[in-house]
This record gives C-alpha cells, sequence and structure tokens, in this order.
C-alpha cells in the first residue's frame, strides 16, 4: 500500500478528490465505490468544485458502501440522505446511476445478490473510496473471526454505535445493525483510496499498515490488495513507522 501523509483534511479532500474527478474525465462513465462519514466529505466538496468549473458527472454510476438497517431512506441520517445533502444534489449525476443496499429489505440474502449483479452489470468498481473505523471496520465489516465477501447484514459493535450515536436522539435511536459490502466485494474493485484524519484512527491505521492480515482488523486485508493508496493527516499517522510511510 502506499502511504501519502499530507498536512490536514482539506489537503487531504482536495488530492483525492482530483484523483477521482481525474478518473472521470479520463473515463466520463466510472463506477465509483462511495463511503460516508466525515472522512470523505472534504473530497466531496473538492468533487462540487470541479463540477461547477465544468466537470459533468452525468454517465458516472455509484455504489455506497452500507446503509443503516431499521431506518428509512428519508431519515436525515440515513446514508441515502447523507449522500444527497454531500454529493448528488450539487453535481448533475442521475440519481437512476446511484445505487445503495436496502436497509429495510425482507430478504437479505437476495439483497445482497441484487446489489452484486448490479455490480457487476456496470462493469464493477473502478475506484473505491474508504474510511476507517476506531476499530479497524471499513464499511461496516466489524473485528471478526473471518473476512467476510459479498454484502451481508451485520450488527454493529459498541464502540462503532458509540462514535455514531451523536448524529441520532431519543426519539431515533442509533441503529443496532447495517447493511454492508463484505471484504471480499471490497476488494474487487481497481483502485481503493483509503482517508483517516484524527489522532483517534492512529492505532487502527498502524493496525492495518504494519499488523498481520486478520478479519480482527478488517481494513488489514487491504494489504492483499494491488492498487491502495492511503491518505493521512500527521495525528492519523503518529505511530506508524517510518518505513511504513
Amino acid at each position: 500500500m502506499k502511504v501519502i501523509v499530507l498536512p490536514d483534511a482539506a489537503a487531504i479532500g482536495q488530492a483525492v478528490g482530483d484523483i477521482v474527478c481525474g478518473l472521470v474525465q479520463e473515463k466520463p462513465n466510472a463506477v465509483l465505490g462511495l463511503a460516508t462519514g466525515a472522512s470523505p466529505v472534504p473530497t466531496y466538496q473538492r468533487m462540487i468544485a470541479r463540477h461547477r468549473a465544468g466537470l459533468s458527472f452525468q454517465k458516472v454510476k455509484t455504489f455506497n458502501l452500507d446503509e443503516y438497517c431499521a431506518l428509512p431512506e428519508e431519515h436525515e441520517n440515513s446514508y441515502h440522505s447523507f449522500m444527497r445533502e454531500q454529493l448528488f444534489e450539487h453535481i448533475d449525476i442521475s440519481l437512476e446511476n446511484t445505487h445503495f443496499l436496502n436497509g429495510n429489505c425482507a430478504d437479505e440474502r437476495a439483497e445482497s445478490e441484487r446489489f452484486s449483479r448490479a455490480i457487476e452489470s456496470a462493469g464493477g468498481i473502478d475506484l473505491q473510496l474508504l474510511g476507517i473505523g476506531r476499530n479497524g471496520h471499513i464499511g461496516f465489516n466489524e473485528p471478526a473471526r473471518a473476512f467476510t465477501g459479498a454484502a451481508y447484514k451485520t450488527a454493529l459493535t459498541p464502540s462503532t454505535i458509540e462514535a455514531n450515536s451523536p448524529y441520532f436522539t431519543d426519539k431515533v435511536p442509533m441503529p443496532r445493525y447495517a447493511m454492508t459490502m463484505g471484504i471480499g466485494q471490497i476488494l474487487q474493485a481497481r483502485q481503493i483510496v483509503l482517508i483517516a484524519t484524527g489522532a483517534s484512527k492512529a492505532g487502527a491505521v498502524k493496525a492495518m499498515l504494519e499488523g498481520e492480515v486478520s478479519p480482527r482488523c478488517p481494513a488489514s486485508a487491504l494489504q492483499k490488495h494491488p492498487d491502495v493508496t492511503v491518505y493521512l493527516d500527521p495525528a492519523a499517522a503518529a505511530l506508524l513507522e517510518k518505513g511504513s510511510i
């Protein structure tokens, strides 16, 4: 994996946004795997700026990593809403080309198969954006005994619930389950870019880059992918050995 340390989240967002936009310029019908949370927001802001400067996303297709279960799509904290507010409403992408896992599906296996078929029909994901959780999760792939394959329903760990609960209220508590792309599905992307900022991610970053490949740190599976670039700020990179940077 290639590791790049930049001064702050804004610098990372500009660099990663330019990578995404460069791909779209080269391949107007690019297929993007997208993430939610704070990490990709500066990247989305850069994509919006590039769109306003003339770049079109009309032919781009997107697939989001995950979605909460038992939460209406129109809820303000659903990842459908997040993506509309942070990106889709500000660029010219067709909403018919944006794809999500259905966290309210009645049949999780059928939903997983539907999502896999949609990715395959699109030609596979060209570039997958990722963040990383404090416990090393990517998507909602929590630490486990084995790496996962296709999309599936997962129980969220207490640390993930704690990290995401501030976005919810007592009236609408933090969901305990989510649908997520599996590790195997993530690794099928042709290119992967992971963003991590802040001291709270330093331990997970160290385990991902310098630890053994183990489902106890799901992100460590990225060591097996041929084209991964990790963008860090100094705080997230603080625990790395010099040889890892």
